[in-house]
């Protein structure tokens, strides 16, 4: 039997596609309170509130039981890595520290399998290779790869690291399910959605809840076609910033999404209108909350709010635009199944 703690769990996508992939999950550790509800309800593991930092990596060692494959499982922030960051990334500084922390947890309970999700542009740095290098000080054999999340059914034109380390050999990553030339796309994912207004919910789904556009969007939404930009618009309704030299470097902001192609990368404000290609491809609006689920392959069903709580766009966008999909979870899940009837 394979068992995994997940750090840095968020809302469960990675924990629940191991769990579908029959790998039982005993905790996810995140700092954000607000993961708690939709971890536990959905996936039925205990969720632990805390900074990794502060983590004694003997609480998680005495999680797993004495017979079993253990497996560490994480996707640090991504903040400080990822193309989409904005703003100084001192900002994100003490997070890089998070690595050394993942790494420390590691080497205490020396699980049989450790696996990382992250942005590609992780590699670049020395934190990660760092910890690789400690990786493989500790005896563990290491293997990467750069996945286009495209090729494992997500609509989604996704980008991600993941990489695994094993105490018996290399870790190979399960086939594609997808061909390149036959995606998922946006139609497919949610073209069968109830229709909605700017601002609109629907009655039976909170969730399908679009943004609210002010006057000048309804305007340039109602211009914009999909998969154009905004260079397509009159001059009077471009913002004064793409006016500029550097505004010229964002055309893919005030989009609509494309029927027959996979949507952009959802990132943690996908539900604005103005924060990337997240226009609905023909309703006047951003993409919903549960579309946007939908887009990271959450199933239907999926609880992101507590039934007694407000649903509040940036909470609920965070927590959906940040998680690793499920069927990116699932494939990380018969990988390490696969690796391991080799060995047990």
């Amino acid at each position: 039997m394979l068992y995994a703690v997940d750090l840095f769990c968020g809302a469960g996508g990675l924990t629940r596609g191991l769990l579908d992939e029959g790998v039982q999950v005993l905790a996810g550790y995140d700092i954000d309170p607000a993961c708690r509800y939709p971890y536990e309800y959905n996936n039925e593991v205990p969720f632990v509130e805390c900074d990794l930092m502060d983590v004694d990596p003997r609480e998680v060692d005495r999680l797993f039981p004495q017979d079993g494959i253990r497996i560490i499982a994480g996707c640090a922030p991504c903040q400080p890595y990822s193309i989409y960051s904005r703003g100084s990334k001192r900002v994100y500084e003490d997070r890089w520290h998070l690595l050394g922390a993942f790494r420390d947890i590691v080497d205490y309970v020396s699980p049989e399998l450790v696996t990382l999700e992250n942005v590609r542009q992780l590699r670049k740095h020395h934190s990660y290779w760092q910890f690789v290098r400690d990786l493989k000080r500790m005896g563990y054999r290491w293997s990467e790869y750069v996945v286009d999340c495209r090729q494992y059914g997500i609509p989604q034109s996704r980008t991600r690291l993941v990489a695994f380390a094993s105490m018996f050999g290399s870790v190979q990553l399960t086939p594609s399910t997808h061909p390149e030339d036959h995606p998922v796309t946006v139609r497919q994912t949610i073209s069968h959605m109830p229709t909605l207004r700017s601002g609109e919910e629907n009655s039976s789904d909170r969730l399908h809840k679009a943004s609210r556009l002010g006057d000048l969007n309804l305007k340039r939404i109602r211009v914009s076609r999909p998969g154009s930009t905004w260079r397509e618009w009159d001059k009077s309704l471009i913002a004064e910033c793409h006016n500029s030299e550097t505004g010229n470097t964002y055309p893919s902001v005030y989009g609509r999404m494309e029927w027959d192609r996979p949507a952009p990368t959802l990132t943690t404000q996908y539900f604005g209108f103005g924060n990337g290609r997240f226009g609905h491809p023909e309703q006047d609006r951003a993409i919903s909350l549960r579309e946007g689920a939908l887009l990271q392959t959450f199933p239907p069903d999926y609880e992101f709010v507590d039934p007694n709580e407000d649903v509040r766009f940036n909470v609920t966008g965070r927590l959906i635009g940040n998680a690793v999909p499920l069927l990116l979870g699932r494939a990380v899940g018969r990988s390490l199944n696969v690796h391991m009837k080799d060995y047990i």
